[in-house]
């Protein structure tokens, strides 16, 4: 059980950090509803280049309060280091032109303005009526977000043609009469909610209206990608070194020797796989094969789960299990935390993903998982390891426990600061600390493990060397990485059926940096523990060590290290 303890007062630092998450609220409030604040549901963000705009001189500003302050204890040093980190790359990015140009195929305002509603309340009459509101103002966040494009393709910056085209097949099918913004109105939701009362009758009329409107800035989205930004877009994919420093410090937090990261993916694979072969023949007997070991697993119907329903339920019972498990023995897990809310995605891009819980945890910590369309068999070989990975002691330990810590982070340590390798990176070191601490003893769970593991390796590779341009290692064809020779590279080692693999593929091509941060994350994580159990030689306390690492947030990797120090 997690003590009480005594409120930290607050800082001048606190402060400004705090009125920074009530600014980027009211400019961003998609950012708002994503955190849970409430009070911005009905409004929309502004993408257009103005309200980039408006975001970096935020950004500009805050760094100039914040100069003129001294940090008071040590989580004001870490708020100072974070933010200035943080907020600094974010200008250095907006002055590159960088948020103009985001296209791609996951997690750009394509994808943004649809599944923000996936996370907005639906239980009351005030819920539907902001749905239906921000659905109304959606036309004008997606025109926003056309001169944007249009903007960065006038400066020379367009998206590779790869993330063009993708995108206009994701516009039109939301563009389309049976689109998500049709089901979500008409859906059974709405539905418990909205009676023939005359109020309510208005309120679903305003629905109909927005998601028509929704559906109408979707298809002039497609036919701009299609007509204006497809002729200009170049073929190539990778971005080059320059760009690529950015991306990579955006998502890690860090800087790291780009050459050298890539060396140790190529060696870091190897090792996986070699560890890999070894389970494989445990499991299906000398000389076997991975393929054979799969095969074998896929046909056992030990882990073997049939219909979404089933996976929901399984998925649930294993993270509910895992927290049970760990609190008070490896981890002191807070109250709100123990619950994590496993879900079915509306969507079916295949994605698994995490999502925090809101500030005041009416909206509790929840596990999606996106099936494709048709994939009703899943195997809890392949998938337990990911359970940990996004619920406890992965993404859910580390996110909820954040929003918790209200007696001691400000809210925009505890909301809105999130750096991908240091959250991914903690998400797979929590992986590999459940097969230390016996969770994966089953030679198919560690080979699902593994599995995860090996692919996080390739995207290392994959993602650096394409878009670096690097040489590729012999066994992979030699001569200079492209996307065409990363190809089979990729399905050799990510153990997915095809759309999957390609749909991950084209993830890579279109948001560089991002996929390398999980690995590399993990990588610096372990060197921040190693460094640590060094320097406390027989006093060493793993859970100890991770109570405080925890219990400072998402900061960047440089940021991490520095703290624990």
């Amino acid at each position: 059980m997690t003590q009480a303890s005594t409120p930290r007062p607050q800082s001048a630092i606190d402060a400004v950090a705090d009125a920074y998450v009530g600014k980027v609220a009211e400019l961003d409030p998609l950012a708002a509803s994503a955190i849970g604040l409430p009070g911005y549901d009905h409004l929309m963000s502004d993408l257009s280049p103005a309200g980039h705009d408006a975001r970096a001189e935020l950004d500009r500003s805050t760094l100039r309060d914040l100069e003129a302050l001294a940090p008071t204890d040590d989580v004001d040093r870490v708020t100072l280091a974070a933010m200035r980190e943080r907020l600094g790359l974010a200008v250095e990015l907006h002055e590159a032109g960088e948020p103009l140009v985001d296209l791609n195929v996951i997690a750009s305002p394509l994808q943004g303005l649809r599944d923000i509603f996936d996370i907005m309340p639906t239980g009351t009459v005030e819920a539907w009526e902001n749905i239906a509101s921000r659905l109304n103002l959606l036309p004008g966040a997606v025109d926003g977000y056309i001169a944007s494009l249009s903007e960065a393709a006038r400066r020379g910056n367009v998206p590779a043609i790869r993330q063009v085209r993708e995108g206009v097949t994701q516009a039109r099918e939301l563009a389309g009469a049976e689109s998500f913004f049709t089901s979500f109105v008409h859906g059974k939701d709405a539905a418990a909610v909205l009676d023939d009362s005359s109020a309510c009758s208005l309120v679903r009329k305003e629905l109909e209206h927005g998601a028509t409107a929704a559906r109408e800035a979707y298809d002039r989205l497609a036919a701009f990608l299609e007509s204006d930004l497809a002729p200009q877009a170049p073929e190539a994919d990778g971005v080059g070194r320059e760009r690529y420093g950015l991306f990579s410090r955006q998502f890690l937090g860090a800087t790291v020797d780009l050459d050298e990261t890539y060396a140790w993916g190529v060696e870091e694979l190897a090792r996986i796989v070699a560890e890999q072969t070894a389970v494989a023949q445990e499991i299906a007997g000398p000389g076997a094969t991975v393929e054979d070991a799969v095969a074998r697993l896929e046909a056992d119907p030990k882990y073997q789960l049939h219909g979404t329903e089933a996976l929901r339920a399984w998925m649930q019972e294993t993270a509910d299990q895992a927290i049970a498990d760990l609190d008070g023995v490896h981890f002191d897990i807070s109250g709100p935390v123990r619950t994590i809310e496993c879900m079915i995605a509306p969507t079916q891009t295949g994605g698994i993903y995490y999502t925090p819980p809101s500030d005041d945890f009416s909206r509790p910590g929840r596990m999606w998982w996106s099936v494709p369309p048709g994939v009703t068999e899943f195997g809890t070989w392949r998938e337990k390891t990911t359970v940990f990975h996004e619920g406890v002691p992965g993404h859910h330990l580390q996110c909820a426990e954040a929003v918790v810590a209200r007696d001691t982070l400000n809210s925009w340590r505890r909301l809105m600061c999130w750096v991908s390798g240091h959250g991914e990176g903690w998400a797979l070191y929590a992986e590999k600390l459940m097969d230390e601490l016996g969770y994966l003893s089953d030679p198919g769970d560690r080979l699902g493990m593994l599995d995860a593991q090996r692919m996080r390796a390739a995207r290392v590779v994959f993602d650096i060397g394409v878009h670096l341009g690097l040489e590729a290692p012999q066994e992979w064809g030699g001569g200079r990485w492209d996307a065409d020779k990363a190809w089979p590279f990729l399905k050799a080692n990510v153990n997915m059926n095809e759309s999957f693999v390609r749909f991950e593929y084209n993830r890579y091509l279109g948001w560089p940096g991002q996929a390398p941060s999980y690995k590399v994350g993990q990588r610096l994580w372990e060197q921040a523990r190693d460094e640590a159990r060094t320097a406390a030689g027989a006093s060493w306390d793993a859970k100890q060590f991770h109570a405080r690492a925890l219990a400072l947030g998402s900061v960047g990797l440089d940021v991490l290290r520095d703290a624990l120090a």
